[in-house]
């Protein structure tokens, strides 16, 4: 079995990545689910099943909401590299998709790059990584 003929397991990563995107910017704009959907005619469980990537964004709806968040269609694909390269192993990029679709992730990542103490970043992710059980890499 070739490539185009495996099945997929779960939401496409381009559509996740999409979502994500989609998820960023109106977080970035400080703009509700609620006022983006009626900003582009949807509901807004619409708008989260977009997010999560459990419906796929029309060509049309993207470039309603590329025009609702101000931003250009090739926003919402950015960051997505070569196609042939994504061929290979996806797991980081989902595990940080996954990551950033939790609101608490959207959160750590936007609050902790202002830590501007290299010290205690590295306490930090030395505290998450013991309370989820991870080896430090360095051992």
């Amino acid at each position: 079995m070739d490539r185009l003929e495996e099945p997929m397991v779960g939401p496409n990563p381009v559509d996740r990545h999409v979502g994500l995107r989609i998820r960023m910017r109106r977080k970035e704009l400080g703009i509700s689910q609620e006022r983006l959907a009626e900003s582009i005619g949807l509901t807004f469980q619409q708008v989260q099943k977009y997010e999560r990537a459990a419906n796929r964004v029309s060509a049309s709806k993207l470039w309603e909401m590329s025009r609702a968040l101000s931003t250009s269609i090739a926003y919402f694909y950015e960051g997505l590299g070569d196609p042939i390269e994504m061929a290979g192993s996806n797991l980081p990029r989902e595990a940080m998709q996954d990551f950033l679709l939790t609101p608490e992730g959207m959160e750590l990542a936007q609050i902790f790059p202002k830590i501007t103490k290299g010290r205690v970043r590295r306490k930090i992710l030395d505290l998450v990584r013991a309370m989820a059980g991870e080896p430090d890499p360095i051992d």
